[in-house]
């Protein structure tokens, strides 16, 4: 009998996988260095995304009304089957673990995204691999990525899903509608995780709209005219589900669906206490030109850290569109490029976002000299990926008579990746930068703070306000159903709740708490002047208000 033959392997989906396994591996190396280093969870935001999630389940007052707003969900959702485990909580391990697949996930859709952009035809040629393997390194490698990967931050789940929303985008582009609805849920589980996501969902559905109106007039047009009437519904209404399940939440919970863009937890809501404490607004505040270089400065700065080398990356962009302009007018029979401009929505969606939604992004070269939210620049490495990776495919094809200029053109640009880079390590990335001169003092007073909270009786109730340090609880271990906090009551109370648990708890705090922990000028601060209370301990940090840890009974 003759042996039955071994199936053969698509050669496509091998290097997809050996790709996701060389990721994944750098993920996994990267996350053990810098947890064991205790910088996974040097944001605040981390930690309170971690608490977010494990307060659903975790709770006097649990359920999907823990989630808040400002924040959108599903980070959150993600991070909640990792946290059950008591220690993956308090460690913060599991709350990165989202980000780490999305790594992989995000590497493999640069790959996958560059690969078919760049191929003729139905079978990727060889050039266009090349330039998909550098484009995915070029992401893979970057040291800001690797780590914010390594922490329970949105960013890099957010990325994920923009490359793989701008993947199928194009797919559909070259005619496959099925790829419209892949597309829509790429797009719905953006926009539930950071509102870029809703920005990006209306140019991309103004686009298919408006291309699926002209190839209703020109019956010619042979790619578009593939869409049928019900794909370009489906994907409409996919993409536009996520926001509007998030504003009727805020409207149900808070009374106000846009509670996340002005309330006082909202970015314009912490502008307007910031300016009344008589600080000035951001300088691109109003501007959106100035915003914008904010923006862009911070996009380099995530890159390089030399001046000229962080040109050097712009400059890749603005070649990558030349050629690809040059491209659409010599090869007519060639995969339409024009989706790529979709991975710059990020810089008028910044711009926009610190000129009038009060987004402040403050980056060390330039007034007021600070780190903040320059782990936005992020957002425009897909855009350096693809520009890098499509300046590589021309050059790949040798040719006797222009071999050395091409291999010139190839050294000078994987000089730029390594220069950039190795720069980038050699000074710590801007992003754990930022995080280390931020959250220092901060983690200083959770340190100090967790090893009182630790020795408190294991039944014992605590009346804290969580939203400035409730890592200090999570580091000693106290499950947050032990707590009495802001969460405990019913935000569809307006303006007050004299009845929710929290306001209780604060009116008389002896009757429902064995233990208080007051922070200078927060509620229970407030709350526990003059009712005597025994102080036990009183901790002093520079830079943060004092804490108080009382007996109440």
């Amino acid at each position: 009998m003759p042996k039955p033959q071994k199936k053969k392997t698509d050669p496509r989906l091998s290097e997809v996988l050996l790709l996701a396994w060389l990721a994944s591996c750098v993920s996994v190396i990267a996350f053990l260095w810098y947890f064991k280093n205790g910088d996974a969870t040097l944001y605040g935001d981390a930690v309170a995304h971690v608490n977010i999630a494990r307060r659903v389940f975790d709770s006097k007052t649990p359920g999907p009304l823990q989630l808040g707003t400002v924040w959108l969900p599903l980070p959150h959702l993600l991070m909640i089957p990792f946290l059950i485990s008591m220690n993956m909580w308090q460690t913060g391990a599991g709350g990165s673990l989202p980000s780490m697949v999305a790594y992989v996930f995000g590497v493999v859709g640069i790959f996958r995204l560059t690969r078919d952009a760049l191929s003729r035809s139905a079978e990727p040629e060889m050039r266009a691999r090349i330039a998909a393997w550098i484009a995915a390194l070029i992401y893979a490698a970057n040291p800001n990525l690797i780590y914010m990967q390594s922490t329970a931050m949105g960013e890099v789940v957010y990325l994920a899903l923009f490359v793989w929303a701008v993947v199928y985008f194009a797919q559909a582009v070259r005619g496959d509608s099925k790829a419209l609805t892949k597309c829509g849920l790429c797009l719905a589980a953006a926009c539930l995780t950071r509102y870029d996501g809703w920005f990006l969902a209306a140019i991309m559905t103004a686009c298919i709209v408006v291309r699926a109106l002209l190839s209703s007039s020109r019956p010619q047009n042979s790619q578009a005219s593939q869409w049928p009437r019900a794909s370009v519904v489906r994907f409409t209404l996919i993409a536009a589900a996520a926001p509007a399940l998030w504003l009727t939440y805020n409207g149900i919970v808070y009374r106000n669906p846009l509670e996340f863009e002005n309330g006082p937890y909202s970015a314009k809501g912490i502008e307007r206490k910031t300016q009344s404490a008589g600080n000035p607004g951001h300088p691109g505040s109003g501007l959106p030109v100035s915003a914008s270089m904010y923006f862009l400065k911070s996009a380099e700065d995530n890159m390089a850290e030399s001046q000229w080398l962080q040109r050097g990356w712009l400059l890749g962009i603005a070649i990558a569109l030349l050629l690809a302009a040059k491209t659409l007018r010599t090869r007519a029979n060639a995969h339409p490029q024009w989706p790529f401009l979709l991975l710059l929505v990020p810089i008028p969606f910044y711009a926009l976002s610190v000129a009038y939604s009060g987004v402040p992004i403050f980056i060390p070269q330039w007034w007021p000299f600070s780190h903040y939210n320059v782990r936005y620049g992020l957002q425009l490495l897909p855009a350096f990926c693809v520009a890098l990776g499509s300046l590589v495919f021309p050059v790949i094809q040798w040719s006797k008579h222009d071999r050395w200029l091409r291999l010139g053109r190839t050294l000078a640009i994987f000089a730029l990746i390594i220069a950039s880079y190795a720069t980038v390590w050699h000074a710590t990335p801007i992003c754990l930068r930022e995080a280390q001169i931020n959250m220092r003092t901060r983690n200083q007073l959770e340190a100090q703070l967790s090893g009182w909270l630790s020795k408190l009786p294991p039944d014992s109730t605590l009346l804290m306000y969580l939203g400035d340090h409730v890592g200090a609880v999570q580091r000693a271990g106290i499950p947050l159903k032990r707590t009495i906090n802001e969460g405990n009551h019913r935000t569809w109370k307006q303006p007050v709740d004299p009845d929710g648990l929290w306001e209780r708890a604060l009116a008389n705090p002896a009757q429902y708490a064995d233990f208080i922990l007051a922070f200078e000028g927060d509620p229970v601060w407030q709350a526990v002047q003059n009712r005597k209370l025994l102080e036990l301990v009183e901790v002093h940090v520079t830079g943060q208000a004092r804490a108080v840890l009382y007996r109440a009974r």
